[in-house]
């Protein structure tokens, strides 16, 4: 693990950022953000938070540094977007600060990182060779982007079934006697395109609604790409390095938290309430 002080443009401190890149024995796998300690102010002092980033990336050899993968790129990117909603908390209380935010919000800050790894301007300022510095070719970027839209329809309609089966499994009202895989199978029937395959059952193995806090929430990652979508529009519109839009985007979403009805901050920054269409529109599906 590497630790890292934070600073603000103007010197002052924002936060300690912890990152734990590598796998080790005994490490879970996967990757995520976590908050030692959320950002509070009492008796005039604004205490600042600890955060962290972990991932299970590529290690380095005796012979190359740690190569990424684009799914790796894509994952810190993702992360990082929840630690800058930590680290650039600016709130009272600390049960507000960071991304103690609803469940159906706390995505929008992490998944909209995720939109630079399409954008040509972006890669071909981090993404360099690793013993020339040249910068990645053209038609790599060009098949990046082209590559972004595969199986979206088919992507759609996965994370909604995923968010079907949730949203079942938490409205029960009375005990359940079916089969697990045939109560999981009749609420995700809406969405399905293949047939069954027999023995399988996600359910069983659903982390994030039953271990993971996204009970009755799990939709929140497809409202959060609705959000992303059109928020980056913004971005794409003023230019994906436009300090002014960043500074609105942090001042009306990453530094305020819990602390007003997400739909408030939502419009605080774009001027309007989310549309569709720029989601519809970066993933292939609009008419």
């Amino acid at each position: 693990m590497q630790a890292y002080e934070v600073f603000d443009h103007d010197g002052s401190f924002l936060s300690v950022l912890y990152l734990d890149f590598f796998p080790r024995d005994g490490k879970q796998g996967g990757a995520w953000m976590t908050s030692y300690r959320e950002q509070y102010k009492e008796n005039g002092k604004d205490v600042r938070p600890h955060i962290s980033v972990v991932t299970n990336f590529t290690r380095p050899t005796s012979t190359k540094p740690s190569l990424l993968t684009y799914n790796e790129v894509t994952t810190f990117l993702h992360e990082f977007g929840h630690a800058l909603h930590g680290m650039l908390s600016d709130v009272t209380y600390e049960s507000m600060a960071g991304t103690s935010v609803y469940r159906d919000f706390v995505e929008l800050p992490s998944q909209i990182m995720e939109n630079w790894a399409r954008q040509e301007e972006w890669l071909q300022n981090v993404a360099k060779h690793y013993e020339t510095g040249e910068a990645i070719p053209v038609e790599l970027v060009d098949k990046i982007i082209a590559a972004g839209n595969f199986q979206s329809g088919y992507a759609t309609v996965r994370q909604l079934s995923f968010g079907m089966n949730d949203m079942a499994w938490h409205t029960i009202e009375e005990p359940v006697t079916a089969e697990v895989a045939q109560f999981e199978k009749e609420a995700m029937e809406p969405t399905e395109l293949f047939p069954d395959v027999n023995g399988s059952c996600m359910s069983t193995a659903f982390g994030h609604i039953f271990d993971g806090g996204y009970a009755a929430g799990y939709y929140g990652y497809k409202w959060a790409e609705v959000l992303d979508a059109d928020a980056f529009d913004l971005f794409l519109q003023n230019g994906i390095f436009d300090q002014a839009t960043a500074q609105k985007f942090r001042e009306n979403i990453l530094s305020k938290g819990g602390t007003k009805d997400p739909m408030e901050l939502y419009v605080s920054f774009r001027g309007h309430e989310p549309s569709i269409e720029p989601l519809l529109e970066r993933s292939g599906l609009k008419q």
